[in-house]
């Protein structure tokens, strides 16, 4: 058993309220509250998380309602936490799913200047990893390091564009990360996110891809921003390459959108600041003793996350059951794998580990997307099941 799978909890456990979903057989979905003490039924509280974080001053709530001796325990964490490897899962004892359910997930992209040129690399190099390096080398000769002061939407932003148009190096990718506008798309559908220790899924087709680790925040449908947690959102880089209008092909797959392990809520103990201050470890580890390492620092966003937020939902565009946004990546790796410019892509039988203090570890494998299970437990399921257990009302 990989210790990145058990070792998930935040560094101040004591203090987080960790919001989460395990699979409990013969039940179907429970919302707990994890602790090292146990995992704790919210059921009587919200049905659902969507629910849960509907709720006004919902770290308040959920301390009160655990106070009042009404959640009751349904075992060991650690216990269900071990079970959650989907390659050596028991399936008749509980498992970890993904913290979410009926919420919208969606994601902001170009979000960070690394990010953004190799967007651009991308598409210059039309999704063929092998020319990805001469590609890299000519846009950098030509950008450099421009991107990384400008504030996107501003007036020198603008001015950018034209020395760029000029240039003959504009983008569309520079257009979301510089312009007006932030890039946000749609990167899996309500309730088909895996969780902790759950095999991800790339698109068997794709022969370019990676990982991108990202904080995710948890907003209610009033657009607050109650808490955040951790996410995979696995890229096909060939199939973006080729053309921005394959964005749904490369990004919403079987299994391409991991979360996870915990929503931890916002109170007194993490809040915003704490996302806008969090560094995220990565480790990819192959089955041929292939290592990478590398992180992503929310302090080199090029956008506020309140601001991603904000254009994500409001007048334009509501989300009745709230939305699961994930902030987009510095991360885009180049560390050659199979040969000498050829850059990093997965394998089958990957482990991919990501992590930060305040949140956590988050602990998938790598298979392809037609091989992990099939994601066949929708909202239609689930209603029936709550209805089943008298939890709705």
């Amino acid at each position: 058993m990989s210790t990145a799978l058990t070792h998930c909890w935040p560094e101040d456990t004591e203090h987080a309220l960790l919001i989460g979903r395990i699979w409990q057989p013969g039940t179907g979905p429970v919302l707990v509250l994890a602790t090292p003490e146990g995992l704790w039924d919210l059921s009587r509280l919200a049905p659902t998380s969507s629910a849960l974080l509907e709720l006004q001053d919902v770290a308040a709530r959920v301390r009160a309602h655990l106070a009042s001796g009404q959640a009751s325990r349904l075992g060991s964490a650690d216990a269900v936490i071990a079970n959650s490897d989907e390659a050596h899962r028991d399936s008749s004892q509980a498992w970890l799913l993904a913290p979410c359910d009926l919420q919208a997930v969606k994601a902001s992209g170009v979000t960070f200047v690394a990010s953004m040129l190799e967007r651009v690399i991308e598409e210059q190099a039309r999704g063929d990893a092998s020319k990805a390096e001469a590609v890299r080398k000519a846009v950098v000769a030509v950008i450099g390091d421009n991107l990384r002061a400008v504030r996107p939407g501003s007036p020198e932003a603008a001015q950018l564009k034209e020395v760029l148009l000029a240039q003959g190096v504009w983008s569309q990718y520079l257009e979301v990360g510089i312009g007006p506008d932030a890039e946000i798309f749609t990167k899996a559908q309500p309730m088909s996110a895996v969780g902790h220790g759950a095999w991800v899924g790339l698109h068997p087709g794709s022969q370019w891809n990676n990982p991108e680790p990202e904080v995710v925040l948890a907003a209610n449908s009033r657009g607050e921003v109650v808490g955040a947690t951790l996410g995979n959102d696995v890229n096909l880089r060939d199939f973006e390459g080729r053309s921005a209008l394959l964005l749904g092909k490369a990004k919403d797959n079987n299994a391409s959108c991991a979360i996870g392990p915990f929503i931890r809520l916002f109170d007194e103990h993490f809040g915003i600041d704490d996302v806008r201050r969090c560094d995220l470890d990565m480790k990819v580890e192959g089955p041929e003793g292939f290592v990478m390492q590398g992180s992503s620092s929310l302090a080199q966003i090029s956008r506020d996350p309140l601001d991603l937020a904000a254009q994500a939902t409001g007048k334009y565009h509501q989300y009745p059951d709230g939305m699961m946004l994930f902030l987009g990546t510095m991360f885009a790796p180049t560390q050659d794998r199979h040969g000498p410019g050829q850059g990093f892509t997965h394998v089958v039988g990957d482990t991919v580990s990501i992590g930060t203090p305040k949140l956590g570890q988050l602990f998938n494998r790598v298979t392809t997307s037609d091989q992990a299970p099939a994601w066949t437990y929708g909202a239609g399921a689930l209603m029936r099941d709550l209805a089943r257990r008298g939890l709705l009302a």
